[in-house]
């Protein structure tokens, strides 16, 4: 059996991609070594631009339960410091409150209802080459078999097989030395501040919910989810508890030398499936390289990191919808020479900043009086606007520019929040990538430059849709949007000069491939 794409691992990235690649006219397989769905929540909700990734995909709207778009969240902590996002005019971190098992639901849905065959109790237990794709190796519930793919894609986690048998390299550094325990409780309801949904713990104070509390000792974190209330500690120097259960008790003692006060933790209602889960270290890693030859990484199997600030969803999911549309395009065969390379060097600065600004937070939530002194400047710092928006745009991956060429400041930019007002009423630009088809954006309420741009994607209206509207809001008169939405072209000018019009065809050459009745040179 011979298929376009093989996914090992179906978690959030696997089963993303598996969505992308449909969206894009490729036939997927998706892998999964375990036989059920996980019961365990990795994640408890999802925090930046990939909130907007999935509005752009229509997915949004199943995970929230509402019809109304994302709102950027007007508060957020780095290192255990407060983040005023409300003072910002362009707030670009967006969250939305839904535990990791119903973001994998959610996903698996889309998929089957794409087409998307996955088969779970299947494990990728080997793998070889050639040039024309790859013999995978497979422990089935009915016996070894073997499948033949054009490409294989290692979703399968931070213990990535896929990796392992490539013989890419994972280097980076593992931290000893950290516990940290956490579990869905309850607390006394006299306890809970009716204000701020805060926790008043006796002889210790008001704990705000949702954001990480660094005491001399440890970390402490109250999070009333609307699944369950979590309580998490971290400590420095502990025992890390060995092979031992974790245990109600021992996340009561951890919070009485945490926050020096004795908290009532009782045992968490409701059916379940509830949180009780020892970590003992952490590592922080980055593939050596994101490819080999028919195979590539996404997700955790290229980079892993602290979990500080949840930035695993926002960059791991981000990664396959970079990735989809270029692996699409290259089985199709119109891709451009080295598209699929961009996959790389788009994706690992963004993971490169993300090892980076964790590692910054892990350091200063450590304990130490010299870490307390740091906190101090720190918190002086986050008193400037300027300084709140940087670190804003870094975790929520907003300062990610591609170099896609152009000096207009949006090419290589995620596409704005538009709303276009069109022949048949007013439509969200979220609205219109749902597909995941490249757009080319006349934003101008003149019929000339719709002409002068429908001249101009000759050769290209195979792949890619010209829409007229006009914007809700300032914005430039022409854009060419990329499947994963972001800008490949921009003109703020309402007529194409013929150096426009060549800028233009150069970009969509770049991105889309060589206009239809001429040779791409694509590889797939």
């Amino acid at each position: 059996m011979t298929v376009d794409v093989l996914i090992a691992g179906a978690g959030p990235n696997g089963l993303m991609l598996a969505c992308e690649l449909s969206l894009g006219g490729v036939r997927p397989i998706v892998l999964e070594r375990l036989p059920d769905n996980t019961k365990e929540n990795r994640a408890n909700g999802l925090v930046g631009q990939v909130v907007r990734a999935l509005d752009r995909r229509g997915l949004y709207e199943r995970l929230s339960g509402g019809a109304e778009p994302p709102r950027p969240s007007p508060a957020f902590v780095f290192g255990a410091l407060p983040l005023e996002l409300s003072r910002l005019d362009d707030n670009p971190m967006y969250g939305l409150a839904v535990p990791q098992r119903r973001v994998e639901q959610v996903l698996e849905e889309r998929a089957r209802e794409l087409g998307v065959e996955i088969l779970r109790g299947h494990e990728l237990t080997g793998l070889a080459q050639d040039e024309d794709g790859v013999t995978v190796e497979i422990a089935g519930p009915e016996g070894p078999y073997t499948l033949r793919t054009r490409f294989l894609v290692g979703a399968d986690g931070g213990h990535s097989r896929v990796r392992k048998l490539c013989g890419i390299g994972f280097p980076g550094v593992t931290r000893d030395g950290s516990v940290s325990i956490g579990a869905h409780v309850t607390v006394p309801a006299e306890l809970v501040d009716a204000a701020t949904g805060g926790l008043n713990v006796p002889g210790y104070g008001l704990i705000p919910p949702f954001m990480h509390h660094r005491t001399d000792h440890g970390l402490f974190v109250y999070a009333p989810f609307p699944t369950g209330t979590l309580v998490n500690t971290t400590e420095w120097n502990r025992d890390g508890g060995g092979d031992r259960p974790p245990t109600l008790d021992e996340l009561r003692e951890s919070v009485r030398r945490v926050l020096g006060a004795d908290l009532p933790l009782g045992p968490p209602e409701g059916d379940g499936p509830h949180l009780l889960r020892r970590l003992s270290g952490g590592n922080t890693r980055l593939a050596e390289r994101f490819r080999d030859r028919r195979v590539l990484l996404a997700g955790d199997a290229a980079h892993v990191h602290s979990a500080i600030g949840g930035p695993g969803l926002n960059l791991g999911l981000q990664d396959v919808v970079n990735l989809g549309w270029k692996l699409a395009a290259e089985i199709r065969g119109w891709a451009p020479p080295g598209l699929l390379d961009t996959y790389e060097t788009e994706r690992r600065p963004a993971a490169e900043r993300v090892v980076m600004h964790t590692q910054a937070q892990s350091a200063l939530i450590a304990p130490g009086p010299e870490v307390t002194a740091l906190r101090v400047l720190f918190t002086e710092l986050l008193r400037d606007e300027r300084t709140i928006k940087h670190i804003a745009d870094m975790m929520s991956g907003a300062d990610i520019r591609y170099d896609l060429g152009g000096d207009h400041p949006l090419a290589g930019r995620p596409a704005p929040d538009l709303t276009l007002e069109t022949e048949t009423g007013p439509v969200r630009l979220a609205e219109l990538t749902r597909a995941a088809r490249p757009l080319l954006l006349n934003l101008t309420p003149d019929a000339a430059p719709a002409a002068a741009l429908d001249g101009a994607l000759e050769g290209w209206r195979d792949r890619v849709d010209l829409v007229t509207g006009k914007a809700d809001r300032d914005a430039p008169a022409a854009l060419l949007v990329r499947p994963d939405c972001y800008v490949a072209w921009a003109s703020d000018s309402p007529r194409l000069d013929e150096k426009e019009r060549d800028a233009l065809r150069a970009a969509l050459t770049a991105a889309f491939g060589a206009p239809s009745g001429t040779s791409s040179g694509a590889g797939g």
